[in-house]
């Protein structure tokens, strides 16, 4: 299918290189790093492209999404609980990542979160988001797949992430039509036809990786010191 020829574009080293893609920068960020803690890792996480990655703990509360992450092995280990509930000791890995989670915290919530990743890495914490709040419903029957906040280039910036964008500009996208969390980049294409239109969002975004203000989804960074 279309869908599939594009995801697997999308995942290559090439494309990744001139288009920034989530893949690509997440690869580049961690390459100074061995141990990774994946804060609802989902289903299918990029972390499985990081090759260098000697140790990682997936962190999912959905038990269908840990099982299908377990039968692909992507992590070392897996912990089966909401990330409100967890607890490391200080430095326990190099870094923190949560992709395209932070948004179905509550606010409140994910500050708590970030205060404590901050303390559980040693090198970074690194956050993938949309760009301010987007509305999604409950995907896959995992009511935890709402989104209950937004975190934009402002806020993130704030709390002294760098930022970059991810997916073109905004204008672009909406949310996700679809009912599953799948591997369709094309699910949040607002216009049609969608192959068109996906193709000029991913054109923008050799742009909107400098303006992150302006795109539909942020990669923020902060380091440790």
């Amino acid at each position: 299918m279309l869908h599939q020829l594009i995801n697997r574009l999308h995942k290559s080293k090439f494309v990744g290189f001139f288009f920034h893609t989530l893949d690509y920068c997440l690869k580049q960020e961690l390459s100074d790093c061995s141990s990774v803690l994946d804060l609802g890792c989902g289903p299918s996480s990029p972390l499985k492209s990081c090759n260098n990655i000697k140790y990682s703990v997936g962190v999912e509360a959905f038990k269908p999404y840990l099982l299908k992450s377990k039968n692909a092995n992507i992590h070392s280990k897996y912990i089966c609980k909401k990330i409100e509930d967890l607890n490391f000791d200080r430095n326990s890995f190099d870094a923190v990542i949560m992709i395209e989670v932070l948004e179905h915290l509550p606010e409140k919530e994910g500050h708590k979160i970030l205060r404590r990743a901050e303390q559980w890495a040693k090198k970074k914490v690194i956050i993938s988001s949309p760009n301010g709040y987007i509305h999604q419903k409950e995907l896959d029957n995992n009511i935890l797949q709402k989104h209950l906040s937004g975190w934009d280039y402002a806020k993130m910036s704030k709390l002294g992430f760098s930022c970059h964008g991810l997916a073109g500009f905004k204008i672009f996208r909406t949310e996700n039509e679809d009912h599953t969390m799948g591997d369709d980049l094309m699910a949040t294409i607002k216009y049609r036809p969608k192959p068109l239109w996906f193709a000029i969002a991913s054109v923008s975004q050799m742009i909107s990786y400098y303006l992150p203000k302006f795109a539909f989804e942020i990669f923020s960074v902060k380091k440790i010191s």
